[in-house]
Formats: C-alpha cells, structure tokens, sequence
C-alpha cells in the first residue's frame, strides 16, 4: 500500500516538501491548511482547507485516512497546532516529525532585545523611541493597543484583525524583502525600533541587516517552546531521511 503522508502547511518549507514527496512514486501527500490566509500558493499533491477539530479530530481523521506520517511543517509560533499534531500522532501510533527552519542569529553589531512574548516585547517598546515597525504578524496586535504614545507601522500578509494601536499605518506586502527596500522603508517612516518575532527564514531577514546598518534596536520574540518529548528537524533532507524517502527509489512499505 503506497505511503499516505500529511503536512500541516503554510510555509515556504511545507511546499517545498509536498513537492519532494509528490516526486517520489507512490507516496500520496495531503497539505492541510488552516485557511487563514485566502490565497494560498500552489500545492503540490492533495490538499484540504480548515482545522481538524482538536487533536482527537485529527487522530481520527488520521486513521480514517490510513496515514502513515504527520509532518508539522507550520509557523514556529504555530504553538497550539503543534501540540494538537503531537497528541493526534501519539493517539493514533502514526510516525511524527517537526519541521522547523532554523532561527535567527544576532552577530555583534546587532542591538537585540529578546522577549518571551509580544506582551513583553510592548514593555520595552517606550524607551526605544516613538515609532515602531511592527513584523509580528496581523494576530495579537492587542498586546500593543495600550501604547497610545506610540506610531505604529505594521506590515503583514493580510489585514491585521483588531484591537490595533490608535495610532497605526498598515503595510500589506509579502516577502521576500531586499535589504536595500527595507532600509529604504526604515528612513522614511522614520522607525526608531524594529519588531520581529524569531521566525527565521531568508524571505523576511532583510530587515534586520538594515537595522543593523541602521543602528536599529530590535526586539525579537522567541519562539515558543516544543511539547515535552518533541523534537525538530531543520530542513526537508532531514524529513526525508527520517521518512525514509530521502531517495526517490526509497519508500515505506
């Protein structure tokens, strides 16, 4: 019986995967996606639009569908999803693995400030000066509506959902981003302090080589912790290899 694998998608990385296993004979793929974005890219395989339901839903939709392995490809700050999808694979004896681009790195002339949570991150934001660059998203603006001191230019994919700052300028744009391009933005809004969750990845990393140039503070959210007994791999070879499919003559029995 040919290999039934889910992607918890929404990433760069779970693309690229869907395409590296539709390329190995065999192997059914199926990208499930939690439809918050309304034009998603091109999927390569089956692929499915909404939440499962909690873990049990989706332990029974994994047996259901005679799945043989979940890869959780989602945001790193995807953290109730994660922990839903380490459940379900438990529940339901199908082989798990956590795919999660490495995070950023600061070298010695960067000024960051590292925070465990946007609320923390809203904290530090007043002595940092009076307009900030929000990256943290449309979600969880309301960590920052407080700061009625503050300008705020925030930039996301889709719309942000409210409560927002009163005082906000909304940027929709999706990456990648040119260093030149982010530093250019940074002058003319003229942006005292630069607000990123860890998210890692090359298609928004831009803006931190411009704050370093620039001289920027930047705050960064950490990422929130794995479940207990959860581990990560840092790149498709890796789950690959961990499926056994990391050739393409290669595939589960």
């Amino acid at each position: 019986m040919s290999p039934h694998v889910l992607i918890l998608g929404g990433t760069t990385e779970a693309r690229e995967l869907a395409a590296a296993l539709t390329a190995r004979p065999g192997v059914r793929v199926t990208t499930s996606l939690a439809g918050r974005v309304t034009r998603p890219g091109a999927l390569a395989g089956d692929v499915r639009v909404g939440g499962f339901g909690g873990p049990q839903g989706l332990a029974d939709w994994l047996r259901e569908q005679h799945v043989d392995a979940l890869v959780d490809a989602t945001h790193p700050f995807a953290e109730g999803i994660t922990a839903n999808a380490a459940q379900a694979a438990a529940a339901s004896d199908v082989t798990a693995v956590v795919l999660r681009r490495p995070g950023w790195r600061p070298g010695p002339e960067d000024r960051w400030h590292m925070v465990p949570s946007p609320a923390g991150a809203a904290d530090l934001l007043p002595r940092f000066g009076s307009r900030a660059f929000l990256t943290t998203g449309r979600l969880g603006l309301g960590a920052f509506a407080h700061l009625t001191d503050l300008h705020f230019v925030v930039r996301s994919v889709e719309p942000p959902e409210p409560p927002m700052p009163p005082h906000t300028e909304v940027l929709l744009a999706r990456g990648p981003f040119t260093v030149a391009g982010e530093t250019t933005l940074l002058r003319e809004y003229l942006i005292d302090v630069l607000v990123t969750k860890d998210s890692g990845g090359e298609a928004t990393a831009a803006k931190l080589t411009a704050a370093r140039q620039l001289g920027l503070p930047v705050v960064v959210v950490r990422r929130p912790p794995l479940p207990e007994g959860v581990s990560a791999v840092p790149d498709v070879a890796a789950v690959l290899e961990r499926l056994g499919l990391d050739s393409p003559w290669r595939q589960r029995s």
